[in-house]
């Protein structure tokens, strides 16, 4: 079934939308709707919270949670979704793993521009130390920009002298405001979501005028990674950003850091949003990614064990 299930995600990413540069406010309804379609799990329940001074989605198993916690970054290019737009993903994750997700509301462009969701980001995680939580039992996750903010959250905890988290997981993740991978010209019509002026037209909203060749915007070119924690970087080959990965996995692992790249072939850009039921690659690269949080992820008293 995959190959079949592969051509009609393709297909129906594919089906034509309106010419030339969408409005902020067409942009955010057509992800809207995309993302309605995508399977959340039953055996979850969810409730409104807040983290710094942002509002949040906590994600937990109907059972109730085990000891560890998601903090979770939505996609959307840093101009668009939201929580719920990202409640396939989460849930996917809770269900899989029995951790506990915080989904993070982080402020959107161009109404905040970079830096504010790092500063939001930041926010969250420090709330969540301040509140007790140990970092050992915490791991960042997300997906496209929200991928990226795993990254860069990490680099602005860092230099904040916070203690990172356990572990990272990203999802097709946005690392490289410069557009400089050679990706983005070699699957440039493979990918069936992207185009190169799509990129730089949400992209120039984040920006707002920064340079993008600073770590905080292009972090697979120009972040130093040392004491990062473990990452697995998720990828799929038919997406312009796949060089993001790529690039940033090497970065880690000439840091010294434990990197896993894992790239799925002929599947596009967040291809594990299609779990349940819609692409057989996205649940068992859902399964990979459970695995590889809970052998991270640990209680304070089992990691002072």
């Amino acid at each position: 079934m995959s190959d079949e299930q592969r051509a009609r995600i393709d297909a129906m990413l594919r089906q034509p939308g309106p010419e030339g540069p969408q409005s902020v406010e067409a942009i955010r309804a057509g992800f809207e709707a995309l993302m309605a379609h995508m399977v959340v799990p039953d055996a979850i329940r969810t409730g409104r919270t807040t983290l710094g001074d942002r509002p949040a989605l906590r994600v937990e198993p109907d059972s109730g949670p085990r000891a560890g916690t998601i903090l979770y970054f939505h996609g959307g290019g840093w101009v668009y979704g939201s929580p719920r737009t990202t409640l396939s993903l989460t849930g996917q994750l809770v269900a899989r793993t029995g951790f506990r997700s915080y989904s993070l509301d982080y402020r959107l462009a161009p109404e905040d521009p970079f830096p504010a969701a790092i500063e939001d980001a930041l926010s969250a995680y420090r709330a969540l130390l301040d509140s007790g939580e140990d970092p050992s039992a915490i791991a960042f996750a997300g997906d496209s920009a929200g991928g990226g903010l795993t990254v860069t959250t990490c680099l602005a905890a860092r230099d904040a002298g916070l203690p990172l988290p356990a572990a990272i997981v990203a999802f097709s993740p946005g690392l490289d405001a410069t557009r400089s991978g050679a990706s983005m010209d070699t699957k440039a019509g493979v990918d069936p979501i992207f185009t190169r002026e799509r990129l730089e037209h949400t992209g120039a909203l984040y920006l707002a005028g920064a340079d993008p060749h600073q770590p905080l915007l292009s972090p697979a070119v120009l972040a130093d990674l040392t004491g990062f924690p473990p990452m697995l970087v998720q990828a799929g080959t038919n997406e312009m950003l796949l060089d993001d990965s790529t690039r940033i996995a090497a970065r880690a692992r000439a840091a010294g850091v434990d990197a896993i790249l894992d790239i799925t072939a002929g599947v596009p850009h967040v291809f594990q949003a299609f779990a349940g039921g819609g692409l057989d690659e996205a649940d068992q690269a859902l399964d990979r990614a459970a695995l590889f949080l809970t052998q991270h992820v640990r209680a304070p008293e089992a990691a002072a064990a």
